[in-house]
């Protein structure tokens, strides 16, 4: 071929507008052709496909064109059936559904499917192990080496990402140091509430039509209730005079002996312009006992009263006694991030010399 100033279709350098095709490049052309034509009818024979092929449509390697079932293929496929077969039993046992019924459903997969997903959770190793055992003269000694390294490959995977989440575990702080956190709690319930209400075609502004009766009275009485005072409405007129009428609802008043102190002094309520002003009154002896007896009852209600704390069986125990575990919570507050680490490695071992 001459060259007229272009670049040849089949030269390496053809994709460059500058290039121009020399004795070298035609001389490059050639001898690739001429190494092509050679792999071609080294490889023809190979790359024939055979023109009659005995293969198992059961067969997982039915789809390959060069793939000819052997022996070891029909033993594979007679091993697969035999195993669906027993699963299906058992299943059928189990659940207590007729052969027949269920039979008619399950048969409708594929073979090879069910081969597939039989070798993925498991089936393999245990075909394999038959293999070695048996000393199918199919396999050679490669071959069965290389099984049993795969087995052994995907042991090793399963217990590193067994000891990767653990890990992953031990090192992510916990948000509470006992328990659930209460806004955790309150996500998980909302979400709860979501899938129901969405089930049936109602939306969060209708949550509350999933209350029950109790429910929804114990939600009234909630609401009705007035709210305990906070900050300095402890000390207004009104939280003092509710306090008051709280502590003298269980005292008896005897009116007749009031009003007759009150009728026998006409300064009964004094004022501070009275000249009896600071002289004591006249109490019989039930009042003054009565109002001692008052005040060593609230006196042992204070003592008793004590708040509810959750207690929480699966929290390690760390402490000997309930003021150490108070003391330990506050240390857990103020340095449990820089020592989580350090416990980390203690329980691991990976702290300790060898």
């Amino acid at each position: 071929m001459e060259s007229g100033g272009k670049a040849h279709p089949d030269c390496i350098n053809a994709s460059n507008p500058h290039h121009e095709c020399v004795e070298y490049c035609f001389k490059r052309i050639e001898e690739a052709k001429s190494r092509a034509d050679e792999i071609v009818e080294e490889n023809k024979e190979s790359l024939k496909e055979p023109k009659e092929r005995t293969v198992h449509p059961d067969c997982i390697n039915a789809s390959n064109p060069f793939h000819e079932c052997s022996e070891y293929c029909f033993k594979r496929i007679a091993e697969a059936k035999d195993r669906i077969e027993r699963n299906e039993s058992g299943m059928q046992q189990e659940d207590g559904i007729p052969s027949s019924f269920s039979g008619s459903h399950q048969s409708d997969a594929p073979l090879e499917q069910k081969q597939t997903e039989q070798l993925n959770d498991g089936g393999d190793a245990h075909c394999v192990q038959d293999d070695t055992v048996s000393g199918n003269p199919n396999l050679t000694e490669k071959q069965k080496k290389l099984f049993e390294l795969r087995l052994k490959m995907n042991e090793a995977r399963k217990a590193n990402q067994m000891a990767m989440v653990a890990e992953k575990k031990k090192m992510e702080a916990p948000a509470e140091t006992r328990g659930i956190s209460k806004q955790k709690w309150l996500d998980e319930r909302k979400k709860k509430i979501g899938k129901l209400l969405d089930s049936n075609g109602l939306d969060m502004s209708k949550a509350y039509m999933l209350d029950t009766q109790e429910t929804a009275e114990a939600k009234y009485k909630k609401w009705e209730k007035d709210p305990a005072p906070y900050g300095w409405d402890v000390f207004n007129q009104k939280t003092l005079y509710n306090a008051h009428k709280k502590r003298t609802k269980n005292i008896e008043c005897d009116m007749e002996a009031y009003n007759k102190a009150k009728e026998a002094d006409p300064e009964f309520y004094r004022e501070a312009s009275s000249l009896q002003y600071g002289k004591a009154t006249k109490v019989p002896e039930e009042n003054i006992d009565r109002m001692v007896k008052e005040l060593q009852d609230r006196d042992a209600k204070r003592k008793s009263f004590s708040r509810r704390r959750k207690f929480h069986e699966e929290k390690d125990i760390d402490s000997i006694n309930d003021r150490n575990e108070h003391f330990n919570k506050k240390i857990e507050r103020a340095f449990g991030k820089y020592t989580l680490e350090i416990k980390n490695n203690l329980e691991r071992g990976t702290a300790l010399p060898d």
